[in-house]
């Protein structure tokens, strides 16, 4: 007979928590600090997980957590219109109060991050674009 509860997730297998209390005490276990609850979140979500970098730095303002990952996963990590990337900041945010921190997130564009839709038309400057209509213009009186 299985078990029923709350089912939690670890790296390698799926566990089941009999009660809330349980599921509390199983999570400070493996998700002690906001760096490696951030890192348990974002490898989860990515195609490359062995390309994400998080960085944390701690000053006058607070915590940093730097975060960087593959280029192809930027889109799962910022998500439609941001939203995912606003969820894991609230969720930042809330361990930091916990914690009695102020966290904040940084994502860092990876090189080559904006990636160039090469079906698209390329763009030209307002002079190179009169001076073709200007041509077609002539082009067209000739006929």
């Amino acid at each position: 007979m299985q078990k029923k509860g709350i089912i939690c997730y670890n790296k390698n297998e799926q566990f089941v928590v009999g009660t809330l209390h349980e599921f509390k005490n199983n999570t400070k276990r493996y998700m002690s600090d906001d760096k490696a609850f951030l890192e348990y979140i974002v490898k989860a979500l990515v195609d490359y997980p062995d390309d994400v970098k998080i960085d944390r730095t701690v000053d006058e303002m607070g915590v940093l957590i730097t975060m960087t990952v593959n280029a192809a996963d930027m889109g799962k990590i910022i998500g439609r219109q941001g939203n995912t990337a606003k969820a894991i900041r609230t969720l930042l945010r809330v361990i930091g109060m916990k914690n009695n921190a102020r966290v904040n997130l940084k994502i860092n564009e990876p090189e080559g991050g904006k990636i160039e839709n090469p079906g698209a038309p390329v763009s030209t400057s307002s002079s190179e674009s009169s001076k073709s209509v200007d041509a077609a213009l002539e082009d067209l009186k000739g006929i």
